[in-house]
């Protein structure tokens, strides 16, 4: 095999992904004292995290004085259906109130209370007003503020319009990683002594998303190439309320603070259904009951002319929403011709959010391989089976901090590893062979942009919001079928600015996490959280302690159930003071382990 002449870039540090999770990793990671390098596979500034508008969940209590952290970790726990991490719950609760007012400290300027303390507002299952905002742009405002302290921190370097394809192993260490610039095609290889993954979700697999161009699980794929055990991938959160129109904006969030700030839910019969779904929490409820309601009322003929439900503002008064929902005014006036402040807004569910990812250590974000860290929407724990809004942006905050100290820590206390030139000669192989022919005479050459369409149809129409047995079944058998006909994927011309080259890795790595997504869902055989199976309604007690375990075995994906560990006496008692508590509608088994159901994967 041989080796394509590459450029080394050495560094102490090596963040892949440089939204809220990735400059959070690389602030810490230079404040301890390391050389660190972030990669972004689009521009800086352009992540992902500003599509978290609504605000930062933490319980600060300043509109609220009720407000703790411990009722934050039971709201939080709660609406996870106790599959959480226990112990990333409390940890986050506990920081994300110092976070906030950290980012405040940088230059983060958030909405203000009369008497000048940073507002928060409503949002679904919370127990209280906890957000803290920015009007509707508060993604955005954290990814400003990060980038200017991440840009003004010495010994941070940003590689911008690049992409990791493969981690670098020496043994069983993660020493670095391979990738290419998106410009010119030529290939990188990174070496460093400890690896943060703050690159986010996927949910382009999916037809209606919120998620942009980026999100196609790049360093969830690349994590479980290398070794790393993923978790709760069946949990996919469907925001209940995006876009439905036109067909070009399908998909596009509407922020949960539309509903936050007192916006209603209407079937074409002028019926608020939420009273009837929900009658306590409402509009308010967790998000994937609203997005079930939504669906249920579209089901039953009661859905608006383009197949969704109503949000309703107006009765806010024009001066209201232009103030709180700024973002939302205008994105439905450019996208829809439709002005908010008159007409209510055509909702329904989308792709938002990815409740499962790479498995970590909750104090560390040490992933099961080590030398590799994750934080933000590429790790899983903190959410369990359903995301509570506002939660995302505070998780990279959090975590991001954490993970990077800790791969701080790692590049400090060992020498980095040697790079392996037969990995890179194979993963430069993989790469080039789209361009370098037009099959083998075996199969047809594959078009990577139609194997993308007909992957998203797979998981739209098979598993997407409602899932049985069948429909699953009908998912994973089309999944491994587009996975034979990837291997002859082939694009014409090389590899400077070639679009269709970069899809042929895209494509190859939400194949890998559909599938994952889609075991999972099989071996769930229950309704919980966002996963709704019609073939089981009902919350099975014995799913109820386990998380469900993607892991490598060769070349085949093994699924294992794992036992939640129990929460401490002390916390399971915060649950039981929460006023969202029922027993009979949770797991039993807070303190004892539950016996591992059986896994036919």
């Amino acid at each position: 095999m041989t080796v394509e002449p590459y450029e080394t870039i050495d560094t102490d540090v090596l963040v892949v992904g440089a939204g809220g999770a990735g400059m959070r990793a690389a602030v810490a990671a230079a404040d301890a004292g390391c050389r660190v390098v972030v990669i972004t596979k689009s521009l800086l500034g352009k992540a992902h995290t500003v599509m978290a508008e609504g605000g930062i969940a933490a319980g600060m209590g300043n509109v609220d004085a009720q407000d703790s952290w411990e009722v934050h970790f039971a709201d939080t726990m709660l609406g996870g259906q106790l599959l959480n991490n226990w112990r990333m719950v409390q940890i986050y609760a506990r920081e994300v109130i110092d976070r906030v007012y950290e980012l405040e400290r940088w230059g983060g300027r958030f909405d203000r209370t009369k008497d000048g303390r940073i507002m928060q507002r409503a949002f679904g299952a919370h127990s209280w007003k906890r957000l803290a905002h920015v009007g509707d742009r508060t993604g955005l405002e954290l990814i400003r503020t990060m980038q200017d302290r991440m840009l003004h921190t010495d010994r941070v370097d940003v590689y911008m319009e690049y992409t990791l394809t493969a981690l670098l192993k020496d043994g069983d260490r993660v020493a670095g990683a391979i990738g290419y610039n998106r410009n010119d095609g030529k290939f990188v290889v990174f070496r460093s002594g400890g690896t943060v993954l703050g690159s986010g979700g996927w949910g382009r697999m999916y037809r209606y998303t919120s998620n942009s161009w980026e999100s196609t699980g790049d360093g969830a794929a690349m994590a479980y190439a290398a070794g790393a055990d993923l978790q709760d991938m069946e949990f996919v959160q469907f925001h209940p309320t995006g876009m439905v129109w036109p067909p070009g904006a399908r998909g596009i969030l509407v922020t949960e603070a539309v509903r936050g700030e007192g916006g209603l839910l209407y079937n074409s019969e002028g019926v608020r259904f939420m009273l009837e779904y929900d009658p306590v929490k409402k509009e308010l409820s967790s998000r994937d009951v609203v997005a079930r309601s939504i669906y249920k009322e579209v089901r039953a003929g009661r859905g608006t002319p383009h197949g969704g439900a109503y949000l309703d503002v107006r009765h806010l008064g024009a001066e209201r929403i232009k103030q709180k929902l700024p973002s939302m005014y205008e994105q439905f006036h450019a996208l829809a011709s439709v002005d908010i402040t008159r007409d209510p807004m055509e909702v329904g569910p989308t792709i938002h959010y990815t409740m499962g990812g790479v498995r970590v250590a909750p104090d560390t974000g040490a992933t099961t391989v080590p030398g590799l860290y994750a934080a933000g929407e590429v790790a899983a724990g903190l959410h369990g089976a359903n995301r509570l809004g506002g939660n995302s942006l505070g998780d990279i905050l959090v975590f991001g901090r954490r993970a990077g100290e800790a791969a701080a820590s790692e590049a400090r206390a060992r020498a980095r590893g040697a790079i392996d030139e037969s990995q890179v000669a194979a993963e430069q192989e993989s790469l080039l062979r789209p361009l370098q022919s037009s099959g083998d005479g075996t199969a047809s050459p594959e078009n990577p942009y139609k194997l993308h369409e007909e992957l998203q149809a797979a998981m739209q129409d098979d598993a997407g919001i409602a899932r049985t047995a069948e429909s699953l079944q009908r998912s994973l058998a089309a999944i491994l079928g587009l996975r034979k006909r990837a291997a002859h994927m082939h694009v014409a011309g090389g590899r400077v600015l070639n679009p269709g080259w970069h899809t042929c890795r895209d494509v190859t790595n939400m194949l890998t996490l559909s599938e994952a997504i889609v075991r999972t869902a099989i071996e769930r055989r229950e309704s919980r959280g966002s996963q709704w199976r019609l073939d089981h309604l009902e919350q099975d007690a014995g799913f109820g302690t386990v998380n469900f375990i993607a892991r490598r075995d060769g070349d085949a994906m093994r699924i294992v159930a794992e036992p939640v560990e129990p929460m401490p006496d002390e916390l399971v008692a915060l649950l039981q003071r929460s006023r969202f508590y029922d027993e009979a509608k949770l797991p039993k088994g807070h303190l004892t382990r539950a016996v591992k159901p059986e896994v036919t994967a």
